[in-house]
């Protein structure tokens, strides 16, 4: 069965103390299970489907991105439909203290529900309570371009509201050539620039993220840590990477907590957020994560408020928010 992983009181007040950032959730990926998606079919979905026990392992990542659409399309039918979960979400990352959150849509789902981006974007971003800041971005395959999204890809520099892109979809795709110059175009309209990669692919990916791609935002990238010189040039170059450390394990990138790189990369200079993914396949909060890094990986508390304040570097946040919750920060820590 679903079991939470649940840390003695003192470390659980020390992470919810936390002022926490969210840098890599997709929003159809976090469908609230429990509170929206059983009570419109409880007898489609059951309370503890195998899936979202902490055991599971999705086989292969094909597998798991039909468990998602599977569950998530038949909600999200309107921007109505996004408002509701993103306000159950948000009031979910309010409980636990996160107060910044970046998250994704899935652009391709605006062709399957004939609801305009824009207003998808508007229903994000207006279910967004009081003290959090919430950013959204456009998720979209690496073979957008070549169907009827070209159109609105093209647009999307010219979407108010939009905080960036990101590309994603299973990553052992080849990048194709209109990412980098449709990429580029954004970057220069002001919009953030994100790419999945180092996930199920190596470290060559996280390269061309970088190099190629030009993003200083790198969703996982964990896989970098097969290359040092990958480890060097992200280092070097100031990206982050936006890692979910239970989603690997739960996706077999890694078999257990204590082998993942987090700290590693870290130790090499790699500023690396902590976020969730994708919370409806994986069952997991933020607070778990902190959770799961001490009691599986062995972190410090002194680690785990690094973790924190990596998050508030890349928050697009005025200067002084970002001061006052880093100060925050060490304040907690005791640094």
């Amino acid at each position: 069965m679903y079991m939470a992983i649940t840390p003695p009181d003192g470390l659980d007040a020390f992470i919810r103390a936390l002022p926490k950032t969210e840098t890599h959730l997709h929003l159809e990926g976090a469908l609230p299970y429990d509170e929206l998606l059983r009570p419109m079919a409880p007898s489609d979905y059951p309370a503890e489907p195998a899936f979202r026990r902490r055991s599971y392992r999705y086989p292969t990542f094909p597998e798991f991105e039909q468990t998602l659409l599977r569950h998530a399309l038949p909600w999200f039918t309107s921007a109505e439909r996004y408002y509701e979960a993103a306000r159950v979400i948000f009031a979910g990352h309010v409980s636990q203290n996160v107060r910044y959150v970046e998250t994704s849509f899935h652009l391709h789902v605006t062709e399957f529900i004939h609801v305009p981006g824009t207003e998808i974007v508007d229903a994000i971003r207006s279910a967004a309570p009081p003290g959090l800041e919430v950013r959204v971005f456009a998720g979209m395959l690496r073979s957008a371009y070549d169907g009827p999204l070209r159109e609105t890809i093209d647009s999307l520099e010219r979407w108010d509201g939009l905080a960036g892109v990101d590309l994603h979809g299973f990553e052992q795709m080849p990048t194709q050539p209109w990412s980098f110059r449709v990429w580029e175009r954004l970057r220069k309209a002001g919009k953030v620039t994100k790419c999945h990669a180092g996930e199920f692919d190596g470290p060559a990916r996280v390269r061309e993220a970088v190099q190629q791609l030009g993003v200083r935002r790198v969703q996982h990238g964990v896989r970098a840590v097969e290359d040092p010189a990958v480890v060097r040039l992200a280092a070097e170059e100031g990206v982050t990477f936006d890692t979910c450390p239970l989603s690997n394990v739960g996706l077999g990138v890694f078999p257990d907590i204590a082998s993942h790189p987090l700290r590693a990369l870290m130790q090499a200079g790699v500023n690396c957020t902590v976020s969730t993914d994708d919370p409806l396949c994986f069952a997991n909060t933020l607070c778990e994560e902190y959770a799961a890094l001490a009691l599986q990986g062995g972190f410090t508390r002194a680690e785990l408020a690094q973790v924190a304040r990596n998050g508030w570097r890349v928050a697009d946040v005025p200067a002084d928010e970002r001061r006052r919750r880093l100060s925050e920060i060490d304040r907690i820590a005791g640094a």
